[in-house]
């Protein structure tokens, strides 16, 4: 008997499902500083894809007023996936609690939560540092300092400070401040901070302004207008300040030994020359042969982004 074998059916596989492809995974970054918040939304690469800034009165706001700056500039976070945010603020911060504990320029800012504020706006998590140390994160995941394991990263012009990268860590002990504070003239000029020749009264463009207008050259110029000028009056309160400038770096210098110095903000004003005399005045200061000649470096980007970069590099090294 002859048994016929029933035909093989094909049972069709199911269908794959198509799902949309999920958007790629941004980094969210804020500035705050007096009278100002910056927020950008970037890739992981560095890329600043959106940004938005608000401002509010330093001297008057209050902290509605600083929440109303931090809800309309941020407020476009809302349309991406963002991985956390990175915040980048002035004064003495709290990292652990998130609190902005001091700004001397802005009273609003004293005790400000911003961690809190800025999580409740978002839904994010939320990390903040001072805006010094952050903006040497910048500079080691996306800019000049990548590869180093030393470094020192400046932001000059109306806020002045230094972020130092040292053997892959970022020197930030629990109440150290960003070096503006720190005395360069022990009978100096009395500071917001309530002492006297902190280097912030030297090297900000509060005193360029001021020794310029005093030297019969003009009120409210800036530091590319001196250089432009290019006369003698104008040359040597460039180079003043330029040296002033130094001032400070030099005790990184001593401390430290960064090797590489990378400044930002009006500095970029200043061309080769600017640059030159705070390099050589780092390097008259080097008091061990063997030691790395320090180079500087200026920023040449023409809108100086490097504190957003540094928030985004902040959420890159949550563990």
């Amino acid at each position: 008997m002859v048994h016929k074998r029933s035909p093989l059916r094909l049972v069709p596989e199911p269908a794959p499902q198509r799902t949309a492809p999920r958007a790629p995974q941004r980094l969210g970054a804020v500035e705050l500083v007096p009278g100002r918040v910056r927020a950008a939304v970037l890739s992981v690469a560095g890329q600043i894809l959106h940004r938005v800034e608000t401002s509010y009165d330093a001297a008057t706001a209050t902290a509605a007023d600083i929440d109303a700056a931090l809800t309309g500039a941020t407020a476009f976070f809302a349309d991406h996936d963002l991985r956390g945010i990175g915040v980048a603020a002035a004064g003495l911060v709290d990292p652990p609690t998130g609190l902005i504990l001091e700004v001397n320029d802005v009273p609003a800012l004293h005790g400000y939560p911003v961690r809190e504020r800025l999580g409740a706006l978002t839904g994010r998590s939320v990390r903040v540092e001072h805006r010094a140390r952050l903006q040497v994160l910048g500079d080691r995941w996306f800019g000049a300092g990548r590869g180093r394991r030393t470094f020192a990263s400046v932001s000059t012009g109306e806020v002045l400070g230094v972020g130092v990268l040292y053997d892959g860590e970022v020197l930030a002990p629990p109440g150290g401040r960003s070096g503006a504070h720190m005395t360069v003239a022990a009978s100096g000029e009395p500071c917001t901070c309530g002492s006297r020749g902190c280097w912030k009264t030297l090297a900000t463009s509060g005193w360029l302004r001021a020794r310029a207008q005093a030297a019969g050259l003009g009120a409210g110029l800036s530091l590319e207008a001196l250089v432009r000028r290019g006369d003698g009056p104008a040359g040597r309160v460039v180079e003043e300040y330029a040296h002033n400038l130094a001032l400070g770096l030099v005790n990184v210098q001593q401390l430290f030994a960064p090797g590489l110095f990378i400044l930002h903000g009006e500095a970029r004003e200043g061309g080769a020359g600017f640059r030159t005399v705070v390099e050589e005045r780092l390097r008259a200061a080097v008091a061990f042969g063997g030691a790395e000649q320090p180079r500087v470096l200026v920023s040449e980007a023409a809108v100086d982004d490097v504190a957003l970069l540094g928030g985004a590099g902040l959420v890159l090294s949550q563990p």
